[in-house]
């Protein structure tokens, strides 16, 4: 009996001990992860300082009420009530599908491609809008530097106060690259089918929407293969936004 009591005794110390280790351990992970957590807000809080004064640095060579007069004075120009239909969706279906609802920043994409960032230890993502996109290739370089993010948010807020959505969408198609030296939708819809925008089937609006997210890679004069998968990427993220059915998309493909 008394052996007993000892065994027993040495297990409700053993217990405690162990009890007490985890506790330690416990309280050490927590004070880790409020540390990484601080000193994470503190070199959030440096970068955007530093992306703040790039911003302002910015404006001041361009405001973002010259973007727009600058692309619109453009003889290429078009407008939104020009373009197809079906490439506005395929555009904001590939590029940002929260485009219409959004301030100018996607909190939701930004938390994946941050996820992303940090599982793949690289800038793979981004995270931006149209409106991101608009501020970076309008303001700023191209380099990947984390205060460039940050004056690229302050810049998509800015515009999203001067500019409506569709003139936005109109300021985005008009400017960007589609490879093979053209800029802007009008360009590439000539350079690549001989047509106007309006002109456009199906299949080439939505091959065009695909091309600006590698465009020295999907050039159709490049590399029509490889622009094929892209659009089939856009095709599926249509679906997945319901902007077609999967029977429209497989009718697309086959009207080449």
């Amino acid at each position: 009996m008394i052996q007993y009591i000892v065994e027993r005794g040495d297990d409700t110390v053993k217990g405690t001990i162990r009890k007490r280790a985890l506790r330690y351990v416990r309280n050490i992970l927590f004070c880790m992860c409020v540390t990484v957590l601080l000193l994470g807000a503190a070199a959030g809080a440096v970068f955007a300082v530093k992306g703040y004064r790039m911003y302002q640095a910015a404006i001041k060579e361009k405001s973002v009420a010259m973007i727009a007069d600058t692309i619109r004075s453009r003889e290429s120009f078009i407008k939104y009530e020009d373009l197809p239909a079906v490439y506005i969706d395929a555009v904001i279906s590939a590029e940002d599908k929260r485009f219409e609802n959004h301030c100018g920043i996607d909190i939701w994409a930004i938390a994946r491609a941050v996820w992303t960032d940090l599982r793949t230890l690289s800038f793979a993502e981004g995270g931006s809008t149209i409106t991101q996109q608009i501020a970076k290739n309008e303001l700023f370089t191209q380099e990947k530097r984390i205060e460039r993010k940050f004056a690229e948010i302050f810049a998509a807020l800015a515009l999203e106060k001067e500019y409506t959505k569709r003139e936005l969408f109109e300021i985005y198609v008009n400017s960007i690259y589609f490879g093979s030296g053209y800029y802007g939708i009008y360009d590439a819809s000539q350079g690549y089918f001989q047509k106007d925008p309006k002109e456009l089937t199906d299949y080439e609006a939505i091959m065009l929407a695909g091309i600006p997210n590698a465009p020295s890679v999907y050039s159709l004069d490049k590399n029509m293969e490889l622009a094929e998968r892209r659009m089939s990427v856009v095709l599926n993220r249509m679906i997945k936004c319901g902007k077609i059915t999967e029977k429209e998309a497989s009718d697309i493909l086959k009207s080449r």
